[in-house]
């Protein structure tokens, strides 16, 4: 008894340290898209995990036992498996676009805790894909998660953003679904397909980087004026690293056979402690004391979840 609750402390654990490197990533995020393209800020963030990834790689060639001896050997794969990484490539290239432009329009503090949301659809993906089992207070925590995001909706209304007619709205609102998509493919990827956390991230950054490049093959490079207003920041590459670095985390956490991805995603977005409170305070965005009503809500949400 005392083995398994270890492990289960352990996965989540690991879950906190995922939210701690996202909470960074987003400010850093931020700060990358202000007044910049997009496509070549995205591109600029993988490209920069995707280097992270590359010496792994290249020893997992030429040093394989050394790789496997300090834990980041990159396994290879037959075809079929690259076609399902693919597939998560494609998802998360998609939620990514969305979120960069409606973070680039609104602020971190309507963004953040709507993208918050993502658990809910975890949340009933896995009930009906995984046969994840809930109680009556996650079910509770769950529930007030989603009304405290209604409730930033509302404080959004006074900074000048309507809900029902601002497109970046529904564009970070179908960001957070393909997000939550996502991680229910990944516990998929992970458990069932049994990928380790290296060669994953190493072989969704390339196809990631393939699926960019086309896109701004099309949209970016041909455009002068559009290559002319892009600024290269070092806030860039350190979103590509903290995210790595999450995702890093969250795949050993999700490598435990008793993880829920119900809860490490609602773990996860504890993250909005420090998009909220640190980056308000850093990008001086509006309404920050009413913002901390529906942030005490959202950590309810999560205290109930994870000790219910």
């Amino acid at each position: 008894m005392v083995f398994n609750s270890d492990i289960r402390a352990m996965w989540m654990y690991l879950g906190l340290l995922a939210a701690l490197f996202l909470g960074l990533h987003n400010l850093c995020k931020k700060h990358a898209v202000q007044g910049n393209e997009v496509f070549p800020v995205l591109f600029g963030t993988i490209s920069a995990g995707f280097l992270v990834f590359l010496p792994f790689f290249i020893g997992s060639i030429y040093w394989p036992d050394y790789m496997q001896e300090i834990g980041f050997y990159i396994t290879r794969i037959p075809w079929k498996i690259h076609g399902f990484i693919f597939i998560k490539s494609v998802i998360m290239a998609s939620s990514w676009v969305l979120a960069y432009q409606a973070l680039k329009h609104l602020p971190i503090t309507i963004v953040t805790p709507i993208r918050s949301a993502g658990p809910f659809f975890t949340f009933i993906g896995a009930i009906i894909l995984y046969n994840e089992r809930p109680i009556f207070w996650q079910w509770i925590g769950f529930f007030l998660i989603i009304f405290s995001v209604l409730l930033y909706s509302k404080i959004g209304k006074k900074e000048g953003i309507n809900f029902k007619r601002n497109k970046w709205i529904f564009a970070i609102i179908g960001a957070t679904f393909l997000g939550a998509s996502s991680g229910l493919y990944d516990k998929f990827l992970i458990q069932h397909l049994a990928l380790n956390p290296q060669t994953l991230q190493f072989w969704f950054c390339w196809y990631t980087l393939l699926i960019l490049l086309g896109i701004l093959a099309i949209t970016w490079f041909p455009n002068a004026q559009k290559r002319s207003q892009f600024t290269f920041r070092w806030s860039i590459p350190a979103v590509g690293i903290l995210l790595q670095t999450a995702d890093f985390f969250y795949f050993k956490a999700l490598q435990d056979p008793e993880a829920l991805i119900m809860l490490l995603s609602a773990i996860k977005r504890s993250q909005i402690l420090i998009a909220v409170l640190v980056g308000g305070l850093i990008f001086k965005e509006k309404n920050k004391r009413k913002k901390l009503i529906p942030l005490a809500g959202i950590m309810i949400g999560v205290f109930l979840i994870l000790y219910a």
